[in-house]
């Protein structure tokens, strides 16, 4: 139970005002004990403002958050379902959003879902005792998300071992940038670094120093010649790899649409071979 807090105002109407304001929600979520109410006094003078306690009443999780959720999407002529889920150590809540058409919650690689999900989260945790995780999710978004970002991490993995050059992927939230990284913390042959300031921080792919690659064209290996590349006795340090070949790339970003495209494509390759009576397995 949240301990009260005292207001005062002119009139206790106002003082009621004041205690909406500091706990950001309706008068029906907040309980009220008068403590005094207002007087004006003899002719006017020496008038008594009206005092009160107010603290928010006792709601789960659970319904703060599907409240303050429907209330947004009344607010956005959005009409869907939400049901929330809290974890049994009371440490995650999952937020869900059914409707038809949520593309407008989503928005641009997740950047409006991502804000609703934060606006939900202050809203939960500040009618909590203990901070609680919150994770907001529409038609399934953040696991197609994930996939698509991991199928990314692959290709890029492949041009960096072709190329030996470090390719940079657009910005991206902390949460999506730690997807890259642990797509590909188990790879041989390339590694993940992170680059920039918020809200432009990106994920860098680069080759692992002191690897060996083989030339397919010649069948030696690179780092033998005299011509540059990578030396087999030494490994070539940060410095020296990108004043060869430089840190940044800028064709991200098509290559990213491109990536997502064929992701999209392999997907609904996938449905129609299940719709037509295959396994839908992919090469």
């Amino acid at each position: 139970m949240s301990e009260y807090k005292e207001f005062s105002g002119k009139t206790v109407e106002e003082a009621i005002e004041l205690a909406q304001q500091e706990f950001a929600c309706g008068s029906d979520r907040i309980e009220v004990e008068i403590i005094e109410k207002e007087s004006s006094g003899f002719l006017g003078l020496r008038s008594k403002p009206a005092r009160i306690n107010a603290r928010i009443k006792d709601v789960s999780p659970e319904d703060t958050a599907c409240e303050f959720v429907k209330k947004i999407l009344e607010c956005m002529n959005i009409e869907a379902g939400v049901t929330a889920e809290l974890t049994e150590d009371g440490s995650e809540l999952s937020v869900q959003i059914d409707g038809e058409d949520m593309a407008v919650l989503i928005g641009k690689r997740g950047q409006t879902l991502d804000c609703f999900q934060y606006l939900v989260s202050l809203v939960v945790n500040k009618a909590s005792g203990s901070y609680i995780k919150v994770k907001l999710d529409t038609e399934n978004y953040r696991a197609r998300r994930k996939d698509t970002l991991e199928n990314l991490a692959k290709n890029i993995a492949v041009r960096v071992k072709k190329t030996h050059k470090p390719v940079s992927l657009e910005p991206m939230n902390p949460y999506e940038r730690r997807v890259i990284h642990s797509a590909l913390q188990n790879d041989k042959f390339v590694e993940t670094h992170s680059e920039g300031d918020e809200p432009f921080r990106k994920v860098v792919v680069t080759p692992k120093k002191g690897v060996v690659y083989e030339n397919k064209k010649n069948n030696r290996f690179n780092g033998g010649n005299r011509r540059g590349g990578y030396d087999r006795k030494r490994p070539i340090s940060s410095k020296e790899f990108h004043k060869k070949y430089g840190a940044d790339t800028k064709d991200y970003s098509t290559d990213y649409k491109k990536d997502y495209a064929a992701y999209l494509e392999s997907k609904a390759a996938a449905k129609a071979a299940a719709e037509n009576g295959g396994d839908g397995s992919q090469d």
